[in-house]
């Protein structure tokens, strides 16, 4: 079948490659003088993004050339090893900010998390595919799916990551749509979404105070409302152009984690509105390339693969430019390709590898 490939698609590689980049050089920028301060090295976050974006790289260009129908027959053998890290992370991981989300692995630390986004997508797309004539069924078609979704949620909101649960299962239902799942059923499930979501907002008191904070983030300047005040206002400062590259104030210890969840307020500071505006533009691209990609792809599969692909790493774009525009309530959610974190960009650019290798055999 090799034979019969194409390039690909040279949209998706060279915006993928430009957001890592210009990623890596943020990631410095914001970051170096709180590194030298904090441990003495103003080069720390650099050399560690960096080494994740070389990687990286390699491992898309290696993805990009493997054939995604592989992905098919490992996707049983990856959901249970994903199940098994999640488990991990529970009973050995290691706790940062009172989350336990992250494996040490030797001199890296891996966020199983991240992976099981990637196998859940991969092995509902070879399911959903396999079921496609018994998709109207809800007992044949969609329950079974609703079982290993619902588990693999319950694993990540432990942790506890409410984000990247709700990420997990919008997903799911994105790819219920895509594989053909009636609407009537998919209208139920979203309905249950609803009090199910609200539930869990009121476990835990911090999630109250993020919605407060939220709804009136001027109440409590100083806690509840300081993340958004902050990244405001570097959006402000930065007004059309921005200040220039290097020149943003709010990094210098005023807006908390700049060079992870809160990098977007820092390219709006220093790049002004017509850089964020490029940022969004070039995830629009993104994501229209994904669905030519998903339209064009040889088989259901590989359709519901790069659908599943394109949403996951769009969505959560969405969703961090959302939460640090103030449009929803702060969440800890990372900028795919731009904030700091290997796991989170190994595995987009492992994504993005896959999606190219469809791009290859769907000529697009």
């Amino acid at each position: 079948m090799r034979k019969y490939w194409h390039s690909p698609n040279k949209v998706l590689f060279l915006i993928t490659c430009g957001l890592v980049v210009f990623g890596v050089i943020m990631i410095y920028n914001a970051s170096a003088i709180m590194a030298e301060r904090r441990f003495g090295d103003s080069t720390l976050f650099l050399k560690k993004q960096l080494l994740w974006a070389i990687m990286g790289l390699f491992v898309m260009i290696a993805v990009s050339k493997i054939d995604y129908n592989l992905w098919q027959k490992l996707s049983p053998f990856l959901l249970i090893i994903s199940f098994f890290l999640l488990l991990a992370v529970l009973i050995v991981g290691k706790e940062i900010g009172g989350a336990r989300r992250w494996l040490k692995l030797w001199v890296f630390t891996f966020q199983p998390s991240e992976f099981a986004k990637i196998a859940m997508i991969i092995y509902f797309a070879r399911s959903l595919d396999k079921k496609r004539a018994k998709l109207k069924d809800f007992k044949i078609g969609v329950l079974p799916h609703l079982i290993i979704l619902g588990i693999f949620f319950g694993l990540i909101l432990i942790e506890p990551d409410f984000g990247g649960a709700i990420i997990l299962a919008s997903v799911g239902l994105i790819m219920f749509f895509m594989g053909g799942v009636k609407l009537l059923h998919l209208s139920y499930l979203g309905l249950l979404m609803l009090p199910c979501t609200f539930i869990f907002i009121i476990m835990r008191d911090y999630r109250i105070r993020r919605i407060l904070g939220f709804l009136n983030p001027w109440a409590d300047p100083q806690r509840k409302g300081y993340h958004i005040i902050q990244s405001l206002t570097a959006f402000g400062s930065g007004g059309i152009f921005g200040r220039g590259l290097g020149n943003s104030q709010q990094k210098l210890f005023n807006l908390p984690a700049p060079h992870t969840d809160f990098i977007f307020p820092i390219i709006g500071e220093e790049w002004g509105l017509v850089g964020t505006l490029t940022i969004v533009f070039i995830f629009i691209v993104f994501a229209w390339q994904g669905r030519k990609i998903s339209l064009k792809a040889p088989n259901l599969f590989g359709s519901l693969l790069a659908a599943g692909i394109t949403f996951l790493i769009t969505f959560q774009a969405i969703l961090n430019i959302a939460v640090v525009t103030g449009c929803l309530p702060t969440k800890g959610l990372a900028l795919p390709f731009l904030s700091f974190g290997g796991s989170s960009l190994m595995f987009s650019l492992i994504g993005a590898g896959i999606l190219l290798n469809i791009s290859r055999q769907a000529k697009c």
